[in-house]
C-alpha cells in the first residue's frame, strides 16, 4: 500500500485545496493530511478558521482517508508515525525541499517529496483572494 501525506493550513477551503488533495491522492492508495496548528504558523497571517474546524472540514473530503492536526513541538513526529512513501507540497508552500529531505533523513524518514502544480480553474482559488474579496464587498456597502 502506497501512503501519501499532504500538509497545509487549509483556511477557508476552496477549489485549490481540493485540487491539491485530489492530485495527492492520485499518487497512492491512502491519503493522510496533516493540518497545521495555529501556534506553528509563522510564515503568514494566522488562519481565520480555528484548527479543530479546519481539521473537521478536511476529514469530510471524499479523497482524504485520514486527517490529523500537526504536532505542536516537532513537525516531523506525525510524518514519522504515518511513515509515508510520498509527501506532497502545494505549489505555494514555502518549504525548501532540500532542507525537508535533510531533516527527514536525520529522523530515518525515507519519503519522496513531490510538488503539486498550481490550480487556476477559477477566480477564488486561494484563501487570501476570498478574504480580500469578502472585505471589499462588505466594506463598500
Amino acid at each position: 500500500m502506497k501512503r501519501i501525506v499532504a500538509t497545509g493550513t487549509f483556511d477557508i477551503l476552496h477549489p485549490g485545496h481540493l485540487f491539491y488533495l485530489e492530485e495527492s491522492k492520485k499518487l497512492g492508495d491512502e491519503l493522510w493530511v496533516i493540518v497545521a496548528r495555529e501556534q506553528n504558523i509563522k510564515h503568514k497571517p494566522l488562519p481565520i478558521v480555528p484548527e479543530e474546524q479546519r481539521l473537521k472540514m478536511i476529514q469530510g473530503l471524499r479523497c482524504v482517508d485520514h486527517a490529523v492536526l500537526g504536532d505542536t513541538v516537532d513537525m516531523y513526529r506525525p510524518i514519522a508515525e504515518i511513515d509515508p512513501d510520498i509527501i506532497t507540497l502545494g505549489f505555494n508552500q514555502k518549504f525548501s525541499e532540500e532542507k525537508l529531505i535533510t531533516e527527514m533523513r536525520k529522523r530515518n524518514i525515507r519519503a519522496e517529496i513531490m510538488r503539486i502544480g498550481d490550480f487556476s480553474g477559477c477566480k477564488f482559488n486561494s484563501s487570501t483572494t476570498i478574504i480580500d474579496e469578502a472585505v471589499k464587498r462588505r466594506c463598500e456597502k
